[in-house]
């Protein structure tokens, strides 16, 4: 193997902002091989694959790769109960899934999992030198607030100090994928349940693989 092939698929576009997430985990636990990403783009396929267990399919199809990241938001549900759901999809498809997959699932939405980087905030929203108070979360709080996608665009949009016509103009979703590429190091999520048993999934899954440092 020359690179370690990966394919992220989302419940939505915004999820794609999991991508440098999954990038740092799997540099901080040891794959030696360079990493080629990708994000399964499933909008323009005539039909639109409906259901899960199609979607899976489909990205395997599109986007050949060595793993694939299945991702759902718990969005209150426990994670077993969405893990489950992901393992029954894949059962369906018999022996169509012939890579690893690993499943992520945040307790709500990806976005809690942006709250904690204040300066990747202010970078983002284009303003890196405000001053305003942002009031982000503490970080072992995250997983308890109920709309982490609002308040990350909240904070972007405060974090910008625009007014008017000029924040009518911003779209925090376009720039939510922005804050994650400016983090560079995600441990400070390791204080949260559903980040902690993604990366013992990972972990594993490099090990079984062999995709470790030497």
């Amino acid at each position: 193997m020359e690179e370690l092939r990966y394919t992220l698929l989302t419940d939505g576009a915004s999820d794609r902002a999991l991508l440098p997430i999954l990038k740092w985990l799997l540099i901080a636990n040891g794959v030696n091989y360079p990493l080629q990403e990708t994000w399964a783009d499933l909008s323009l396929v005539n039909p639109k694959p409906e259901g899960l267990a199609r979607r899976i399919k489909v990205s395997l199809e599109l986007y050949p790769c060595d793993c694939i990241f299945i991702h759902r938001d718990a969005e209150g549900q426990p994670h077993t109960i969405r893990r489950d759901e992901i393992l029954r999809n894949i059962e369906t498809l018999g022996q169509g899934v012939v890579v690893p997959y690993i499943c992520v699932i945040p307790v709500r939405m990806q976005e809690a999992w942006l709250l904690f980087n204040q300066a990747a905030i202010r970078r983002a929203s284009g303003n890196p030198n405000g001053q305003v108070r942002l009031n982000l979360p503490k970080p072992n709080k995250i997983e308890a607030l109920p709309d982490p996608k609002e308040i990350l665009y909240g904070l972007i949009r405060d974090a910008s100090e625009l007014e008017g016509r000029r924040l009518k103009r911003l779209y925090p979703s376009a720039l939510a994928y922005r804050v994650s590429e400016l983090i560079e190091d995600f441990s400070l999520l390791r204080q949260l349940s559903a980040f902690n048993l993604l990366e013992e999934e990972i972990r594993q899954i490099i090990e079984q693989n062999g995709w470790g440092r030497q």
